[in-house]
C-alpha cells in the first residue's frame, strides 16, 4: 500500500501541467471572443476597402467590363498637367503655411504659457475654439468674409480706403486666403500641444539659463526649443498629414479654382471619382497621396530627430 500511494503522489504532478492548460485555452478563446468583433469590423470597412482600392488602381473600367492595366493608371499621372498642377499647390501651402502657422504656435504657446498672463485657462480655451468647429462650417463662414462684393473683409478695407480685393477669384489672391484660412484654424491647435510640452520643462531650466546670463531669446533658442524637438516634429507631422489631405476648405472656398490655383490632389480625386466616375485612376491618385504622407513624415523624422541620435 505505501508503495502505491507513492507511486500515485509521484504520478499526479505529471497530470499537473494539464490542468493548467485548460484555462489558457480557455482564456485565449475568451480573448478571441472579445477581439472577434472589432477584427471583423476591420477587416470589413478598413482592411478589405484597402487592399480593394490598391487592386483597383491597376485596373480600368470600359463599358462595365474590368481590364487590367498594371501601371498605366501611375503613368498617366505623370502626364496629367492637372494632377502636377495639384502637387504644386500642395507643395506651396505646404512650404509656406506649415511653417508659418507652427512659428505663430510656438509665440502663442509661450505667451500662454506666462505666470504674469491674466484668465489664462480663458485665453487658450478661446486660441483653441477654432479648431473645435466643423471644417465646412468654417470654410462657409470663410467663403462669406472673403466674397468680393459685400464681404465684410472688403467692407472693412474700402473703410480706410483700400480698393476691393477679389480674394476667391484671383489665383494669387486664392491661394492667400486659403493659407490664412488654414493658419486661423490650426495656430491655436498647435499652441495647446506645444503649450502642454513647454509645461513639462522644469522651471530650474529657466533659473539655470538666467544665471548662465542668457536672454529670454537665447533661453528659448538654445534650452527651450531642443527640448521641445519631439512636439514640434508630432505638429509638423500632423499638419504636414492633413495639408496632403486638404478637401474641406479648397473645395468649399473655391472648388479648387480659379484656374485650378487652389486644387489638391484629393479635391482631384473627388472630381475624378465622383464626377468622371474614372474610379481606377482616383484609386490610384489616393495610393500616391499615402506614398507622399509616408516619405514626407519619414524625412521630417529624420530631419528633426538627427540631432538627437548624435
Amino acid at each position: 500500500m505505501t508503495a502505491v500511494n507513492t507511486h500515485e503522489r509521484s504520478v499526479a504532478p505529471a497530470c499537473a501541467p494539464g490542468t493548467v492548460r485548460r484555462p489558457r485555452r480557455r482564456g485565449h478563446l475568451s480573448g478571441w471572443i472579445f477581439a472577434g468583433p472589432a477584427a471583423a469590423l476591420f477587416a470589413l470597412f478598413f482592411a478589405y476597402p484597402l487592399g480593394a482600392s490598391l487592386l483597383q488602381s491597376f485596373t480600368t473600367e470600359d463599358a462595365g467590363a474590368v481590364h487590367w492595366v498594371g501601371l498605366d493608371q501611375y503613368q498617366r499621372m505623370l502626364h496629367d498637367p492637372a494632377f502636377i498642377q495639384s502637387l504644386l499647390n500642395t507643395g506651396l501651402i505646404l512650404v509656406v503655411q506649415v511653417p508659418v502657422m507652427i512659428g505663430l504656435a510656438l509665440v502663442l504657446a509661450a505667451l500662454l504659457n506666462q505666470s504674469w498672463l491674466r484668465f489664462r485657462g480663458t485665453w487658450r480655451a478661446l486660441h483653441f475654439l477654432p479648431a473645435v468647429t466643423t471644417l465646412v462650417a468654417y470654410a462657409v463662414v470663410f467663403q462669406v468674409l472673403l466674397k468680393t462684393d459685400n464681404g465684410l473683409v472688403n467692407q472693412i478695407l474700402g473703410a480706410v480706403g483700400i480698393s476691393p480685393v477679389d480674394w476667391l477669384n484671383d489665383p494669387t489672391w486664392a491661394r492667400i486666403s486659403l493659407i490664412l484660412t488654414l493658419t486661423w484654424r490650426w495656430t491655436g491647435y498647435n499652441a495647446v500641444i506645444l503649450l502642454a510640452g513647454l509645461q513639462s520643462i522644469g522651471k530650474e531650466q529657466y533659473e539655470a539659463a538666467a544665471l548662465d546670463g542668457a536672454g529670454t531669446f537665447t533661453t528659448y533658442t538654445r534650452v527651450i526649443l531642443p527640448q521641445l524637438r519631439p512636439v514640434i516634429l508630432f505638429c509638423a507631422v500632423t499638419s504636414t498629414i492633413g495639408t496632403l489631405q486638404l478637401f474641406d476648405e479648397n473645395y468649399v472656398l473655391t472648388r479648387g479654382g480659379p484656374d485650378n490655383a487652389t486644387l489638391t490632389p484629393v479635391v482631384y480625386l473627388y472630381k475624378v471619382g465622383f464626377q468622371q466616375f474614372d474610379f481606377g485612376y482616383a484609386a490610384a491618385i489616393a495610393w500616391v497621396v499615402v506614398a507622399l504622407i509616408a516619405a514626407i513624415s519619414a524625412l521630417q523624422y529624420l530631419a528633426f530627430g538627427r540631432e538627437r541620435r548624435r
